[in-house]
């Protein structure tokens, strides 16, 4: 007989991954709402960053006092400071790049190919050994993207830049997929908790580099009202919530358990790109989403 606090452990783990899963998602679709005001990818990943770093510093400053201090290596820091200037900052700037020529849908598809690419970079990196499940897998979630793809390069709203974008998007997800491998170095010693808010520091001051370096920085305070709304709305709903709520859900659940219910991701962000952007949801790319979906779900059984 089932232990009910187990249970109850397990319900709330799974509810709280759902939730981490869908507010993550709605990134791409407010991102998207901001592009409708002259607003550019650095700007609205730094105003993103402002109003997150707050909630990481506190993050910090509870978990130092409720914890055993550590010390960490100088090996360590650099690693982190890597970690989230290239894997981070870099896997996000090609992120918000990607969505200002594909459609949020497309997006989250593409992002959602990490899982696979985690694996061929561990077969690259440390000789690991493809199996077989993880090469049907390979094959389901890249055929699965090929037919999204073409779903959106045939569509009438197509432009000669959504093959960019969704390059973009590719980008990002290979830099996010390398963001956790190398994660795996630190993590284990540090706690999932404290590795994010200390990289998305890091994260929040190449932001800010980026901007300050790239853009004019008096422009930042004349933006339209609706960017600084959608601005707090990421920050808050799609990077600080999740970011707790998925840690919480990964200590509750285990990492493989988690990786199956986030598949949720790709299917509410298309129901949020029809629902709020109006963006055409069709066969083929319900057929295609389907198939990556299919591809890590492979990968996540196999590891049981």
């Amino acid at each position: 007989m089932e232990n009910p606090t187990h249970s109850k452990q397990t319900f709330a783990g799974i509810l709280m991954v759902l939730v981490a899963s869908i507010a993550f998602s709605s990134k791409a679709i407010m991102v998207k709402l901001a592009y409708a005001y002259p607003v550019n990818a650095a700007t609205l990943i730094a105003l993103r960053m402002l109003f997150s770093v707050p909630f990481f510093l506190g993050l910090i400053f509870w978990i130092k006092h409720s914890k055993r201090s550590f010390k960490l290596s100088y090996q360590d820091i650099a690693l982190m400071i890597f970690i989230g200037v290239v894997t981070g900052y870099g896997s996000m700037w090609l992120n918000f790049a990607g969505l200002t020529y594909v459609t949020a849908g497309l997006e989250r598809v593409i992002l959602f190919l990490y899982p696979t690419i985690v694996i061929l970079l561990n077969a690259a990196m440390h000789k690991h050994k493809i199996t077989k499940h993880e090469l049907v897998a390979l094959v389901l979630s890249y055929v699965g993207v090929f037919l999204v793809v073409g779903h959106d390069l045939s569509m009438p709203t197509a432009t000669s830049n959504t093959l960019l974008g969704a390059g973009l998007v590719l980008g990002s997800a290979i830099t996010y997929a390398l963001y956790l491998v190398l994660s795996g170095r630190i993590i284990p010693r540090i706690g999932a908790t404290l590795f994010t808010a200390y990289t998305m520091i890091v994260i929040s001051v190449a932001s800010a580099v980026h901007f300050v370096l790239t853009e004019d920085v008096q422009l930042v305070m004349h933006l339209p009202q609706q960017v600084y709304v959608i601005s707090v709305m990421i920050a808050l709903i799609a990077t600080v919530l999740p970011s707790i709520m998925l840690n919480m859900g990964i200590h509750r659940l285990g990492s493989n358990k988690v990786s199956l219910v986030s598949s949720v991701g790709p299917v509410s962000t298309i129901f949020l790109a029809w629902l709020v952007l109006g963006e055409p949801v069709t066969l083929l790319q319900t057929l295609g989403t389907a198939l990556v979906l299919l591809g890590v779900l492979t990968i996540s059984l196999a590891k049981h």
